[in-house]
């Protein structure tokens, strides 16, 4: 496993990162997750993100990293608190998803679902520019930094909201979509992260592989990717497809200023496939341009980074 080093906040994280929507949303056993993590761990990646949203990642993860939570980077989202309890609801917690009293309830729910005391880095979840230009907002990362909740405070955005926050200098890390179907964010974002030191954490980095699918997908989520894969038509798309998914995460991999991709799976050999893939070495320098300049030449002004 290779390692990077994460901007100004000096973490040495796995160049891959293990997400944790997918047993969240998809109704993962307990046992199925474990053997994820435990894998995961054994192979040398030391990043694990996820977020309160994703239903119950927090709680199936906390589990799963019991005694080992001090070999991980942990890392957990905050601003949608869809998961606040009735009783919760009742004590106040209807309100605005970025309410500051809301957002400081939501990190220490995910603690206790994490076991743990502290994460690595807390992060905001798409949160929209008024509540970015929001000092109070901001302000509850920031004490929870202080207060010894979190090491470090990033977000999770995309587009020019993500330049945006680069340009505001406040946060440690930002987690943005890159991959083949998803270059927006290229030229747009990790240049000047970079300048500014902060660790650039890719999302969605193979691109839901979705070129695997002969038809379009009925779900809004994936949908654009399909839409884009087939308009890009890429010539690496068309051959085996363990092969295409190589050159995807590694094309990733490859992009300037990217310190770690996260993948997430519902499926062990799945996650051991795509460690195995990082073997195959760094992605040629024609092959990635070759790619960028596909995208130059197709892209649309509306693709937009995803979500």
């Amino acid at each position: 496993m290779q390692y990077r080093t994460l901007g100004r906040t000096g973490l040495k994280v796995s160049v891959l990162g293990l997400g944790g929507s997918e047993v969240g949303y998809q109704d993962i056993a307990q046992k199925t997750v474990d053997t994820i993590v435990h894998c995961a761990l054994d192979a040398g990646i030391n990043v694990v993100d996820t977020a309160e949203c994703y239903v119950d990642s927090e709680q199936l993860i906390g589990r799963a990293l019991g005694k080992r939570r001090r070999d991980v980077i942990l890392m957990t989202k905050c601003g949608h608190a869809m998961l606040a309890s009735a009783a919760d609801r009742a004590g106040g917690f209807a309100r605005s998803e970025w309410d500051a009293a809301t957002l400081a309830a939501s990190i220490d729910r995910s603690l206790k679902r994490l076991r743990t005391d502290y994460v690595d880095v807390i992060q905001f979840h798409s949160p929209p520019r008024e509540v970015l230009d929001d000092g109070a907002a901001v302000r509850v990362l920031e004490d929870a930094r202080k207060a010894g909740k979190a090491r470090f405070i990033g977000l999770s955005l995309d587009a020019d909201d993500a330049a945006h926050a680069v340009e505001m200098g406040l946060f440690d890390t930002l987690q943005i979509s890159v991959s083949v179907a998803d270059q927006q964010a290229i030229d747009l974002v990790p240049p000047n992260a970079e300048a500014r030191q902060i660790g650039v954490i890719a999302k969605r980095p193979i691109a839901n592989a979705v070129w695997r699918s002969k038809s379009a997908p009925a779900d809004w989520y994936t949908r654009p990717y399909w839409d884009r894969m087939r308009a890009l038509d890429y010539d690496f798309a068309h051959g085996d497809f363990e092969e295409s998914i190589a050159v995807a995460l590694r094309f990733t991999l490859a992009t300037p200023g990217v310190h770690t991709a996260i993948v997430g799976t519902t499926k062990p050999n799945h996650l051991e496939s795509d460690i195995a893939m990082l073997s195959r070495g760094t992605l040629k320098r024609a092959e990635y341009d070759a790619i960028r300049k596909r995208w130059g030449e197709v892209a649309k002004p509306d693709w937009l980074g995803q979500r």
